[in-house]
C-alpha cells in the first residue's frame, strides 16, 4: 500500500513538473511570453510595489513561485465548439449513430454542455491568459516611470528599457531609471486677493505641508491644497472649493531649486451673462431649521406643529414627537457661528447614531434678509417606531461544532420621546458538541433559550452634568441591559442572569471608549451532580485512584473495589470524602493525595455558583478606513475589577460573612479579582491581494480577597479556530501539563499569530499561518509546577502550531477552513517536542466564519 502511494505521488509530481514547464503552450508563433519585469533605479534593483504598479504590462501571477493560473488557462481547449463539430464532419457515421440514440437538437446541445464547452470556459475564466510582450505598452511604462519620479522631484530623470530573451518564446524586461539630482523647495510665498481668506491663511501658515528645504513632491501639494480648503471651509468660506487654489512653481532662478507661490484669486460669479470676480466672503449661520418628520416622498408637506428651543426652529408636519433637547444636543450647527464642514459632518454622525432617523439631509441656502448669512435646513426622516425581526443562523464556535440559532427581536424607537431605543430579543438554539457528555448519543446534545432586553439613551445617563468630561461631540450613549438564559443537555446545565450599566463614547475618529459601571453576572449550576459524567478525564483519574485505595464496595458498580468503576455520584463523593474528609478513612501516598485533592478542588470550582459584580474600562483604536483597507492596525485594552463593592459592604455587615471566613450574598460566595487584557493586530498590504496579518494577545486575571480562583466564565483557554489552530478548543495547556482535563483553562494567556494570505483565483484565497502561545496559572489554587507560570523560564512551554488553509470570500462574509499541525508541543517528553506530530493524522481541522483576526 505504501509503495502504491509513493508511486502515485511520484506520477503526480512528474506531471506537475511537465505541466509547469509548458507555460508557452498558448503563446502564438513569433510572439514572446513576458516572464519578468526588473526595474533598476540608479543601477540598484527596486522591489517597491508602488514603482512596479506604474508598468502597463505585468508578468503572469505566481502562486508560491508556480504559474498556477497560467497553467490552468493552458488546459483549456481553443474553439471547443468547432472541435466538437469537426469530429462529426470527419465521421458522419458517428454523427448518425448519435442522432439515432438522441436527436439532432440534443446532439447540438451536447456540444454546448459543460463536458465539451463549459469546462473550457471555466478553465479560461479561472485561469490567466499568457502575457505577451507588447513594446507599445513598454514605451507607455517608460513614460509612467518618468512621470512617477518627476512627481517626486526628479525633474531630470531619464528612462530606457532592454528586452532579454531567456528561452524559446520567453523574454524578460529590464527598465533602467537614472534619477539625477532632486529639486528642493526654497521660498514659499502666498498671494491671496480675498482679505478674509488671507487672514485665515496667515494665522495657520505654520501648519503648511510645504516646507522650505524639503524635496519636491506632488503629493505634498495635494495635501496642502486639501489643508487650506478644509481650513477655509471650517471658518466660514462656504463657497470656496479646492480648484480655487493654484501653485506657481519657478525652477529657473536657481539650479535644482523650486520657488513656490500659493495663488488664491477672488471668486468668479455670473451676473446675468457676464462673469465678475469678487472677494470671498465668510458666512455665518443665521437660522437653523430642523424638520423632524421629513418625507422624501412628500417633501412639501404642510407644517402643522413647531417650536423654538435655544435658537433652533423645530418643525413637524404632524404632532412633534420628540423632546427638542434630545435632537438639538446632536446639532453642532449653531446660530451665529461660522459655517463649518466639520460641524456639518459631526451633526450627521450624531443624528445617525441615534438610530431613530435615517441618514440626515443637511442643506444650506443663503439668507436674503441677512448679509453673509446662511440658513441651515436639517431634514430628518424617522424610522418606523415599532419593528419586529426574525433571524436564523448556523453557528460554529469554540464549544459548538455546529449549531442552529433562531431569534426574534422587537424594537421601539423614541420610547420616551427623547430618541431612546428599546429592544427585547428572545433567542434559542440547539447544537452538537463533541466536548460535552452525551450518554444517549444524540446528534443535537446542546440547547439554550434566553431573553435579553436593552435600553439605549443618546447621552450619559448620570445624575450630574458630564459635558466638560465627555462633550456631546464625542457622541456618548448609555446602555442598560438585562438578560437571562438557560442551558440544558450540556452536562452541568446552567442558568445565567446578567445585567449591565454601560457608557460608550468616541473621543476621536476610529477610537472608542467603553465604561461598564456595573456588570453583574450570576451563574447557577442546575445539575452539578452530573460533574463526573461531563468531565470524563477527571473521572478516569479519580477512578484509577479508587481502584488502588478504595475499600468500600458500595462505591463501585460491581462490588470489586480493585476493578469496578465508581458510581456517579454516590461513589465518587464517598471516596473523595474518605480521603479528604475531616476523619479520613483512606490514606494514600502524598503524591496520590495531591492528585485526588486537585480533582476535588477543580470539581468544586466548576460546580460552584458564581456571583460577579464587576466594573471595567475598555479602550480600542484602529486605523482601518473601510472594509477594503488591508493596511491598518487595531489596539484593544481592558481593565476589569470585580468584588470590591461587595467587599466594602461585607466589612460593614456581619450578615455577609460565612463560617469559612469568606463573604457571600444571597448564599453565594461572590468573586473578587483584577483582570487586564491587551490585544494588538497589524495588517500589511503587499498588494496583488497579498496580506500579512499578525496578532498579539496578553491576558491576566488575579484572584484575591474573597476568591482563590477566577470564575470559569472569566478565565482563559487556548486552541480553536480563532486561536492556536493546531489544538482544539480547551485542548492546550495549562503549561506543559498536556491538557489533562476535558476543559482546560487558566488565568493567564499569551499568544501570537501571524498569517500570510494570498489570492489563488477569483474569490478563493489561501493562507499560511503560525500560531504560538499557551495558558498558565498565576496566584491561584493550582500548584502543579507544570501548570504554573513561574517567570520567563516558563515561556519554554509556549506551544507552536503551523498550517495552511483556504478562504472563500462571499463579499458579505468569508468561509474559512484551516489545517493546523502541532509543530512544538510542550507537553511531550524532551526530544519529542519539535516536529514529532507534523502528520495529517495528528492535524486539527478548523472551520470558521470570517478571518481569525
Amino acid at each position: 500500500m505504501t509503495r502504491s502511494i509513493t508511486k502515485i505521488s511520484l506520477i503526480i509530481l512528474i506531471g506537475l513538473i511537465i505541466f509547469g514547464c509548458n507555460t508557452t503552450k498558448k503563446v502564438p508563433a513569433g510572439k514572446s511570453l513576458l516572464t519578468n519585469n526588473d526595474i533598476f533605479v540608479d543601477g540598484k534593483k527596486t522591489t517597491s510595489e508602488e514603482v512596479s504598479n506604474q508598468l502597463y504590462q505585468k508578468q503572469n501571477s505566481k502562486l508560491l513561485g508556480y504559474h498556477f493560473r497560467l497553467n490552468i488557462f493552458n488546459l483549456a481547449k481553443e474553439k471547443a465548439d468547432s472541435l466538437y463539430k469537426a469530429k462529426f464532419v470527419a465521421n458522419s457515421k458517428k454523427y448518425n449513430r448519435k442522432v439515432k440514440w438522441l436527436s439532432k437538437k440534443q446532439v447540438k446541445r451536447l456540444g454546448e454542455s459543460f463536458y465539451y464547452k463549459g469546462i473550457n470556459d471555466f478553465l479560461k475564466k479561472t485561469g490567466e491568459a499568457p502575457v505577451i510582450i507588447d513594446t507599445s505598452s513598454t514605451r507607455k511604462s517608460l513614460k509612467r516611470l518618468k512621470s512617477y519620479y518627476f512627481n517626486r522631484g526628479y525633474f531630470d530623470a531619464s528612462t530606457k528599457y532592454t528586452i532579454d530573451s531567456i528561452g524559446e518564446k520567453k523574454v524578460k524586461l529590464r527598465y533602467d531609471v537614472k534619477l539625477g539630482k532632486p529639486y528642493m523647495l526654497d521660498s514659499i510665498n502666498s498671494y491671496i486677493t480675498s482679505p478674509p481668506l488671507d487672514s485665515i491663511y496667515q494665522l495657520r501658515k505654520n501648519n503648511s505641508i510645504l516646507k522650505s528645504k524639503k524635496q519636491y513632491a506632488k503629493t505634498a501639494f495635494d495635501e496642502e491644497r486639501a489643508r487650506i480648503t478644509e481650513d477655509f471651509r471650517n471658518n466660514g468660506a462656504f463657497r470656496f472649493q479646492q480648484n480655487n487654489i493654484n501653485f506657481n512653481i519657478d525652477t529657473i532662478v536657481k539650479s535644482h531649486v523650486a520657488n513656490i507661490d500659493v495663488l488664491i484669486n477672488d471668486e468668479n460669479i455670473r451676473i446675468d451673462d457676464t462673469m465678475r470676480t469678487v472677494p470671498f466672503k465668510l458666512y455665518k449661520i443665521s437660522k437653523v431649521n430642523i424638520f423632524t418628520d421629513h418625507s422624501p416622498a412628500n417633501p412639501n408637506a404642510k407644517i402643522s406643529d413647531s417650536t423654538v428651543y435655544k435658537d433652533f426652529n423645530l418643525y413637524s408636519s404632524n404632532k412633534l414627537k420628540y423632546r427638542p433637547k434630545s435632537i438639538t444636543d446632536g446639532v453642532f450647527i449653531v446660530k451665529g457661528s461660522y459655517f463649518s464642514d466639520t460641524k456639518t459632518s459631526l451633526t450627521s454622525r450624531y443624528l445617525s447614531n441615534l438610530k431613530v432617523f435615517s441618514y440626515p439631509l443637511i442643506q444650506y441656502i443663503e439668507d436674503s434678509t441677512e448679509e453673509n448669512g446662511l440658513i441651515a435646513n436639517i431634514y430628518l426622516t424617522p424610522r418606523k417606531k415599532y419593528t419586529f425581526g426574525f433571524s436564523t443562523d448556523f453557528t460554529h464556535s469554540n464549544i459548538l461544532d455546529i449549531g442552529v440559532e433562531g431569534s426574534t427581536t422587537f424594537s421601539i424607537r423614541n420610547i420616551f420621546n427623547g430618541a431612546e431605543t428599546f429592544e427585547i430579543a428572545f433567542r434559542g438554539n440547539i447544537g452538537s458538541s463533541r466536548d460535552v457528555a452525551n450518554p444517549n448519543d444524540n446528534f443535537f446534545n446542546v440547547a439554550e433559550i434566553g431573553v435579553d432586553a436593552r435600553l439605549n439613551f443618546p447621552r450619559l445617563f448620570l445624575p450630574f452634568k458630564t459635558d466638560r468630561i465627555v462633550p456631546k461631540s464625542m457622541i456618548p450613549f448609555t446602555t442598560i441591559s438585562v438578560g437571562y438564559s438557560k442551558q440544558t443537555n450540556i452536562g452541568l446545565d446552567k442558568q445565567n442572569f446578567t445585567s449591565a450599566l454601560t457608557y460608550n463614547w468616541t473621543p476621536k475618529k476610529n477610537t472608542n471608549v467603553r465604561f461598564d459601571l456595573l456588570n453583574i453576572q450570576f451563574v447557577k449550576n442546575l445539575n452539578s451532580q452530573n460533574y463526573f459524567n461531563v468531565y470524563a478525564s477527571s473521572y478516569d483519574a479519580l477512578n484509577e485512584q479508587a481502584q488502588t485505595y478504595n475499600t468500600n464496595p458500595d462505591y463501585v458498580n460491581g462490588g470489586d473495589v480493585t476493578q469496578d468503576n465508581l458510581i456517579i455520584e454516590s461513589g465518587t463523593s464517598g471516596f473523595i470524602n474518605d480521603v479528604l474528609g475531616p476523619n479520613p478513612v483512606v490514606i494514600p501516598s502524598a503524591q496520590d493525595f495531591n492528585i485526588i485533592r486537585s480533582i476535588e478542588e477543580r470539581r468544586r470550582r466548576l460546580t460552584e455558583n458564581n456571583l460577579i459584580f464587576a466594573t471595567s474600562f475598555s479602550y480600542s483604536k484602529t486605523s482601518k478606513k473601510d472594509l477594503t483597507d488591508n493596511e491598518f492596525y487595531t489596539f484593544r485594552g481592558k481593565l476589569e475589577s470585580a468584588g470590591n463593592l461587595l467587599s466594602l459592604l461585607s466589612k460593614s455587615s456581619s450578615r455577609l460573612q460565612t463560617a469559612d471566613g469568606s463573604s457571600a450574598l444571597f448564599g453565594v460566595t461572590y468573586s473578587q479579582y483584577l483582570k487586564t487584557e491587551f490585544e494588538f493586530i497589524k495588517h500589511w498590504d503587499l498588494s496583488r491581494k497579498k496580506v500579512v496579518a499578525t496578532r498579539a494577545f496578553f491576558g491576566l486575571a488575579i484572584p484575591y480577597g474573597n476568591s482563590n480562583s477566577v470564575p470559569f466564565s472569566r478565565s482563559y483557554f487556548a486552541g480553536g479556530s480563532n486561536d492556536i489552530r493546531a489544538w482544539q478548543s480547551y485542548g492546550l495547556g495549562p503549561g506543559s501539563t498536556g491538557a489533562i482535563n476535558d476543559f482546560n483553562e487558566a488565568n493567564m494567556k499569551i499568544s501570537v499569530s501571524t498569517e500570510f494570505r494570498f489570492n489563488i483565483f477569483q474569490q478563493l484565497f489561501g493562507a499560511l499561518f503560525i500560531d504560538a502561545g499557551n495558558i498558565w496559572n498565576v496566584s491561584d489554587i493550582v500548584t502543579d509546577p507544570k501548570a504554573v507560570f513561574s517567570g520567563l523560564e516558563s515561556l519554554k512551554d509556549t506551544a507552536v502550531g503551523t498550517g495552511f488553509g483556504a478562504r472563500y470570500d462571499f463579499n458579505f462574509f468569508v468561509v474559512r477552513l484551516d489545517l493546523g499541525f502541532k509543530t512544538y508541543n510542550p507537553a511531550n517528553a524532551e526530544g519529542e517536542k519539535w516536529l514529532k506530530e507534523m502528520r495529517f493524522d495528528k492535524s486539527v481541522v478548523n472551520i470558521g466564519i470570517n478571518y481569525p483576526f
